[in-house]
C-alpha cells in the first residue's frame, strides 16, 4: 500500500483523510510492515465505505485486513437508521456469521499426543466436511423454519447439543429478529442436508495446545491453563448464507437506484434500513446467523462423541463461540450520547469489554474472549476485550490473506503441506490436496505481527497463543 496517502496517528494507528464524496475518515490499525504489505484496494474500499449514507464516526480497517468484496476483509462500519443509515450484504459477507468457537477439553498435551492420529481419524469421519459435504441430520421445511428462529437452542432442544452451552455463545445462540419468511427457497433448499459440516476454505476443527500464557488472571477466569488441549471450530452459516448473500445484493442495487443512494460500486449494494428491502435482509441476515450458531453447536456434539470413541474421561465445555461476518444493532457511545448502531463486521470480531451487559457473569470482570483463528499449521489466539476499545468494540479475526488461493496452488502442493506439517508433528486430514494448497500457511499474513498490532492498537488484550497438534480441512 501507498503510504503516502495516510496520516500516522501512531505506531499502529493510521488515518486516510475525508476527500472526493467521504462522509468520515477511514481509520487503519496497523503496523508500518503489516500496511506495506496490504493491496492499495484496500484503501479505496475503505474510502469507499466511508460515502456511504448514515456512517457514524469511521471506516475502519483492522490489522488483518485485505481486498474483499465491497468491504474490505478486515472492515469495520456503522450506520444510524436515524440519519439515513444503511445496510450492505457486501459489509457482511457471504458466509454469513462465519466465526470460531473454542471448547476445553479438560486433557493435557502429554495425554493426547500419543493417541493423536486416531483423534484426527475419528473426528474426521464423524464431523463432515469438504465440499458437497452432507450431514447425518436431515432437516425439513418446518424444523428448518424453527431451526432459523431458535439457532442454537435448537439444536440442543433436538439432542444435538448441552444446555449450558448456550450462556457461553455470543447472543446466547440466538439472535432476536431472524425471519424465515424473508429466506428464499433457494437458501432453504441450500441448508436442508448441511447442518453440522464445516465446509470448504478456510474452514476447520483443529485440536490445538495452549502453548503461552499472556494474562494470567484472565486466563484463568477463562479455565485455560498452559499445556491444556482445547478444540477450535472455524465454519458459519455454509450454503444458506451464501445464497442469501446472493439473493440480497441483486435486491440491494435495486433498491439503492430506488432511493437515490450514489454507489461508489456496485459491490456496495445497499438499502436504507428502513426501508423493505433493508427490514427484510436484516431478518434473513439474522436467520442465517442462527443457522450457523446451532452448525457450530452440531459439529461441537459430534466432536463429543469422536472425544468419547478415544478419551472417555474428556469432558468438553465451551469456553465461547463468536462470529465475525455480521451487521448487529448495538448501542455504543458517540461523541459522549449513546446511539443505536448497526455495526458491519465483514471478518472482524466483536470484542466487548469487562462489564458489559452481554457477557456471560463468568466473564463479566474479563471481558470478552476475542477468538482469533490462525491459518493452517500456525498459532491461533485467545485475546480479551477492553473497555473504551475503537471501531465500536471490534477486533480483528484471523491472519488475513497475502495471497489469492489461485495464486497459493500454483507455488504450493497439498501433499507437499502434508509431509510437512507432519514433520512438525500437526496431523492434517482433509478431503482435497487442492484446497490445501489453497489454504497453505504461507498464503497468509503472520499471525504473530498481527496479534501484536491488534494489541497496540488496544482493540483487544492478549491471553493465550494456542498451537495446533491436527488439523481436519474442507
Amino acid at each position: 500500500m501507498n503510504l503516502g496517502q495516510l496520516v500516522r496517528k501512531s505506531e499502529t494507528e493510521w488515518w486516510l483523510p475525508r476527500a472526493g464524496k467521504m462522509r468520515v475518515p477511514g481509520i487503519l490499525f496497523a503496523t508500518e510492515d503489516l500496511l506495506r504489505d496490504m493491496d492499495d484496494k484496500v484503501a479505496e474500499q475503505v474510502a469507499n465505505v466511508a460515502a456511504l449514507p448514515g456512517i457514524v464516526t469511521a471506516s475502519y480497517a483492522m490489522p488483518d485486513a485485505h481486498w474483499g468484496y465491497g468491504f474490505p476483509i478486515g472492515g469495520v462500519a456503522a450506520f444510524a437508521a436515524e440519519a439515513g443509515g444503511v445496510v450492505s450484504a457486501g459489509g457482511v459477507g457471504f458466509d454469513i456469521s462465519c466465526g470460531v468457537r473454542t471448547i476445553r477439553t479438560g486433557l493435557a498435551v502429554e495425554e493426547v499426543r500419543p493417541k493423536l492420529e486416531a483423534l484426527a481419524d475419528t473426528l474426521f469421519r464423524l464431523v463432515p466436511c469438504g465440499v458437497g459435504s452432507a450431514s447425518r441430520i436431515r432437516l425439513g421445511p418446518a424444523d428448518l423454519d424453527d431451526l432459523m428462529l431458535a439457532g442454537a437452542g435448537w439444536a440442543v432442544a433436538h439432542g444435538h447439543g448441552e444446555d449450558g452451552d448456550l450462556a457461553f455463545m455470543e447472543e446466547r445462540g440466538c439472535v432476536a429478529g431472524a425471519r424465515p419468511d424473508a429466506v428464499s427457497a433457494e437458501a432453504k433448499h441450500r441448508q436442508r442436508d448441511q447442518l453440522g459440516t464445516l465446509g470448504s476454505g478456510n474452514h476447520y476443527l483443529e485440536v490445538q495446545a495452549v502453548a503461552e500464557i499472556h494474562d494470567e488472571p484472565i486466563a484463568a477466569a477463562y479455565g485455560l491453563r498452559r499445556g491444556d488441549v482445547v478444540l477450535s471450530v472455524h465454519c458459519g452459516s455454509r450454503g444458506l448464507g451464501h445464497q442469501i448473500g446472493t439473493d440480497y445484493l441483486k435486491t440491494m442495487l435495486a433498491e439503492a437506484k430506488a432511493s437515490g443512494i450514489e454507489l461508489p460500486e456496485r459491490e456496495l449494494a445497499c438499502a436504507p434500513l428502513d426501508s423493505r428491502t433493508g427490514r427484510a435482509y436484516l431478518g434473513a441476515m439474522r436467520a442465517a446467523i442462527n443457522c450457523a450458531m446451532a452448525n457450530r453447536e452440531v459439529i461441537t456434539q459430534f466432536a463429543r462423541e469422536a472425544f468419547a470413541e478415544v478419551f472417555p474421561s474428556a469432558r468438553l465445555t465451551l469456553l465461547y463461540d463468536v462470529s465475525h461476518n455480521t451487521c448487529k444493532e448495538e448501542i455504543h457511545d458517540v461523541d459522549g450520547s449513546a446511539r443505536r448502531l448497526f455495526v458491519h463486521r465483514k471478518g472482524a470480531t466483536r470484542a466487548f469489554g469487562p462489564g458489559h451487559p452481554d457477557l456471560p457473569e463468568a466473564y463479566r470482570d474479563a471481558g470478552q474472549p476475542v477468538l482469533i483463528g490462525g491459518s493452517m499449521g500456525t498459532a491461533s489466539y485467545v485475546l480479551a476485550g477492553i473497555c473504551g476499545g475503537p471501531a465500536f468494540a471490534s477486533a480483528v479475526h484471523g491472519a488475513g490473506r497475502v495471497l489469492s488461493r489461485h495464486a497459493a496452488t500454483r507455488r504450493w502442493q497439498g501433499k507437499a503441506i502434508v509431509r510437512d506439517l507432519g514433520n512438525r508433528g500437526i496431523v492434517l486430514r482433509s478431503p482435497s490436496m487442492r484446497g490445501l494448497a489453497e489454504e497453505a500457511p504461507g498464503a497468509y499474513k503472520d499471525i504473530d505481527r498481527v496479534i501484536e498490532a491488534a494489541a497496540d492498537a488496544r482493540l483487544a488484550r492478549k491471553v493465550a497463543k494456542l498451537i495446533p497438534l491436527a488439523c481436519a480441512k474442507g
